[in-house]
């Protein structure tokens, strides 16, 4: 995280997150690098639907394709970034090792991770099923995908 961090410091490029399944995981490893204050905009956890919708992603979206769909983690990801006027916004949603009794839709440890281009107005996305035991562990495998992600679209980009 501490090169993306730096990328983005020198690119003069903002980040903001919207997360559901890793509960403020990937804020935190932003937040924990110093410089991070010039980078990082805003997170929300958007556990329930109706923060997630409180936040900008369609009531539509959910009925259609669930909480547990990469159409839910682009919204989250495309209204973080517009919410917060950054260059990146991330959403990710999904199951982590558990049923959801007020959503029962979607598979469980599959993950939706949705990095939203503002500038582009483009999606980078990637479904990821999490294969280890303890909730902690499947939050690192996301936060591993979404720098890996993220460091080659900022490349690619610039």
């Amino acid at each position: 995280m501490k090169d993306i961090v730096i990328k983005l410091q020198k690119l003069n490029k903002e980040i903001a997150v919207m997360e559901s399944c890793t509960g403020g995981y990937i804020a935190n490893a932003i937040t924990n690098i110093e410089g991070a204050s010039f980078v990082f905009k805003f997170g929300a956890v958007t556990y329930s639907n109706d923060y997630k919708i409180k936040m900008g992603v369609s009531e539509e979206v959910i009925s259609l394709y669930s909480v547990y769909s990469m159409e839910c983690a682009n919204s989250m990801s495309k209204s973080i970034a517009c919410y917060a006027d950054s260059s990146y916004g991330i959403g990710v949603t999904g199951k982590l090792n558990r049923e959801d009794v007020n959503n029962n839709t979607g598979d469980n440890n599959r993950v939706y991770i949705s990095i939203y281009d503002r500038e582009n107005d483009l999606f980078i996305n990637k479904e990821l099923v999490v294969t280890k035991e303890s909730r902690l562990e499947c939050k690192d495998e996301v936060l591993k995908e979404v720098i890996i992600l993220l460091n080659k679209h900022i490349k690619a980009s610039n």
